[in-house]
């Protein structure tokens, strides 16, 4: 059994930040069949349906392309009751000057930071998070 964790220095301590491979963008559908076009993640908002699509379909589907993220997965079962994990995560990124789009699963948190940063942004995460290991 996956053991959840809510401690907010317990989240970031076992946090363990994973980029992902590829390029992601945030994007709007307008009347398209969003499904079809595979997001990753998806929220309707009173002006539309708003997706996260990785950067080569949402091209091929011709949809407008700005600001390429890149994808990092927060490795720790952290609780969706859990408090201090986001907040710790954007404030350290924050200081460095680098913005974040925080998109939390069932499972783990995901930050999206803009792609030239990337490698950064997970140096960032990773000094943190072995600060929050530190006894």
């Amino acid at each position: 059994m996956t053991q959840v964790v809510r401690d907010a220095r317990e989240m970031v301590a076992g946090m363990m930040p994973e980029l992902k491979p590829g390029q992601y963008v945030f994007c709007a559908t307008g009347d398209r069949d969003w499904a079809a076009l595979q997001p990753l993640a998806m929220f309707r908002e009173a002006e539309g349906v708003s997706l996260i699509l990785e950067r080569e379909a949402a091209q091929a589907s011709g949809l407008t392309v700005e600001a390429p993220m890149a994808l990092i997965t927060l490795n720790v079962y952290s609780a969706l009751d859990g408090v201090g994990l986001t907040a710790a995560v954007a404030t350290a990124l924050a200081q460095a000057g680098i913005a974040c789009n925080m998109v939390a699963a069932l499972n783990h948190d995901h930050v999206f930071v803009p792609a030239e940063r990337a490698d950064e942004a997970v140096r960032i995460l990773r000094d943190l998070q072995v600060a929050a290991s530190a006894p």
